[in-house]
């Protein structure tokens, strides 16, 4: 697999919690190479260390060890204020507890990166519209939060992820919270992602989520185990398409 054409690159990644007897790995020296248009999933019993290396990877948290790349820049020593401006031009974030903004509209939580990167209020909510539509929601756009189904906020939450066009999507246990026909609304997205050459990297539990992938990364212990070449994901395999109009 070529470097060059890698959108995120880790190397010798080491993220150690604690201090001295009660110092933990939660990372050990892992490299990764994600071209674009990949979807990866990275499976793995909890604490082994999955998320950390999702936030390594987004500039959430800071290696102990080890170099982070982004497009041919590398971020681990970046300033708080530059690794804050590459997460909102270059990376979307998707999280099992949605973090949608409760006192903004549907609309208005997804038109929110646009506007901290800089684009009009005009441009920002046709962008906003479009991925609306794109996810099933026009009908909830002026919908607080809390009017919304576990799985519609999943599903703002990742047009929120969409916003800015980001180089790569990194999503933390996205169905986590969702029951089935919500479950099967995300995997559908995500699919429709991955066949239009989006690079995602999905944390996951749930086989369903990692059969969507083109690759299944499984960790243990701070540590990659396998890394398999995956099909891909059909929904009509699953029982057939699950309507996003709900």
């Amino acid at each position: 697999m070529s470097e060059s054409s890698a959108v995120v690159q880790v190397r010798d990644l080491v993220k150690e919690h604690g201090h001295g007897e009660s110092r933990v790995r939660a990372v050990d020296e892992v490299d990764l190479v994600v071209p674009e248009g990949q979807t990866l999933a990275v499976m793995g019993p909890s604490g082994c260390g999955k998320s950390t290396l999702l936030h390594l990877m987004g500039g959430l948290e800071r290696p102990s060890r080890g170099e982070v790349w982004l497009a041919g820049q590398r971020i681990d020593g970046l300033s708080e204020r530059a690794l804050a401006r590459m997460r909102r031009r270059s990376v979307g974030f998707v999280f099992q507890a949605f973090h949608l903004v409760e006192e903004l509209s549907a609309v208005e939580n997804v038109e929110l990166p646009a506007l901290l990167a800089g684009r009009s209020p005009r441009q920002a909510r046709r962008r906003a519209g479009a991925l609306l539509e794109r996810v099933g929601l026009t009908a909830r756009a002026r919908h607080l939060p809390s009017q919304l189904s576990g799985g519609q906020r999943q599903r703002v939450a990742i047009a929120r992820a969409l916003a800015n066009e980001p180089l790569v999507v990194l999503a933390d246990e996205p169905t986590g919270n969702l029951d089935s026909a919500a479950t099967l609304d995300v995997l559908r997205i995500f699919e429709e992602l991955r066949s239009a050459g989006q690079t995602l990297v999905i944390v996951t539990h749930d086989e369903r989520v990692a059969a969507t992938a083109d690759r299944l990364v499984s960790m243990r212990d701070g540590m990659f185990v396998d890394d398999t070449r995956l099909a891909g994901f059909h929904p009509r395999g699953l029982g057939g398409l699950i309507g996003l109009e709900g």
